[in-house]
């Protein structure tokens, strides 16, 4: 994707940071919304970081959820930031430490989301009964077809339609995954496109130096880190927070918690999960984890600090490993977050 191809659509200056609001449009859906914050008045290259949000199972909210730009913020935002960051918008603390921050939507979050009212009506009724109200479709639920509009959140955004929106959405994971294996995709392939899609307007940036890029995130967004910095050697540093685990421990413990966004039939017999962000060795990488995460459990994740280790030794590289155990639950809160910023400014400034 070419910087012509990007759309800006406001330029404003807050907390010391200059922001731009962009767009632009992709192969398929709408187009994807991103903000890019870097130092007010800086006028040389600089490092480039590619800021990957989180699930969370909200995808009402996107890029939001680790920016803050305007002086509104929602109360959801609020409650989300507070609960997972510290209280804060880890995009803006990074480029106020003088890094361009691209931050973007990734489907099916936020600009990217797949709307109740673009679905026929019945699949949206379908998704949103109770189990034991599913039957079988009939002709007259396809003649009686009405979209569901009322599910899809206006511009005000109230409280109560983001949470009835994000209880749709977390229904329709399961049809999304089926019909993307139906079409020879996968969801992490899908995302991984747009996310390399949003490097390579980073990396064109007359004000990014290409050759200092990297990327990370929490949860959804340290899923995203492993498939984006593992097979993208543009990423010069990677942090991956509160997603490591090994494919045993998601197949015997976890995998009723965790998103369709994270599989690929037949790579387990490949690889195991530390084993797609070890492909980067030797380019330096920072894994975080806490020790009372719900979504892995302490053995394995262990485990999958063990393999990221070896495979290091083995290229000689141990020095650009760092893995890193903090107390409590899932979280990239502020000392987290100064620890990953001390490593992305070692490697790239």
């Amino acid at each position: 994707m070419r910087p012509e191809d990007v759309r800006v659509h406001r330029r404003s200056t807050s907390e010391e940071l200059e922001i731009e609001e962009l767009s632009w449009q992709l192969a398929c859906g709408p187009r994807t919304q991103a903000y890019l914050l870097k130092p007010a008045g800086s006028r040389k290259r600089l490092p480039g970081i590619l800021a990957l949000h989180d699930h969370g199972g909200n995808k009402h909210f996107g890029k939001r959820k680790i920016a803050r730009v305007g002086p509104v913020v929602h109360p959801l935002i609020k409650t989300h930031q507070d609960c997972y960051y510290g209280g804060v918008g880890w995009a803006n603390e990074m480029a106020r430490r003088g890094f361009a921050v691209l931050v973007h939507d990734v489907f099916p979050f936020e600009s990217r989301r797949v709307l109740a009212s673009d679905l026929p009506g019945h699949v949206v009724r379908r998704l949103m009964s109770a189990p034991d109200e599913v039957r079988e479709v009939t002709p007259q639920d396809l003649a009686e077809d009405v979209p569901a509009t009322q599910i899809d959140v206006p511009d005000s955004e109230p409280e109560e339609k983001v949470a009835a929106y994000n209880a749709f959405a977390g229904q329709h994971e399961g049809v999304i995954a089926k019909s993307l294996f139906c079409a020879g995709l996968t969801w992490p392939g899908l995302t991984l496109a747009e996310d390399r899609a949003a490097l390579e307007y980073l990396a064109q940036r007359p004000d990014v130096d290409p050759e200092r890029l990297g990327c990370g995130g929490l949860s959804g967004g340290g899923l995203r880190t492993v498939f984006l910095a593992g097979l993208d050697p543009r990423i010069r540093v990677a942090v991956c927070a509160g997603f490591m685990s090994t494919w045993r421990d998601f197949l015997l413990n976890t995998s009723y918690t965790h998103t369709w966004m994270m599989y690929v039939p037949g790579l387990p017999a490949l690889l195991d999960f530390p084993e797609v962000l070890a492909v980067r060795v030797p380019l330096p990488t920072l894994v975080l984890s806490t020790t009372e995460d719900p979504l892995f459990t302490s053995g394995e994740v262990r485990r999958a600090g063990q393999i990221l280790e070896e495979i290091f030794r083995k290229a000689g590289a141990s020095e650009g490993l760092s893995i890193s155990i903090h107390a409590g639950a899932h979280k990239f809160d502020l000392p987290m977050q100064a620890e990953a910023f001390q490593w992305v400014e070692r490697w790239l400034t």
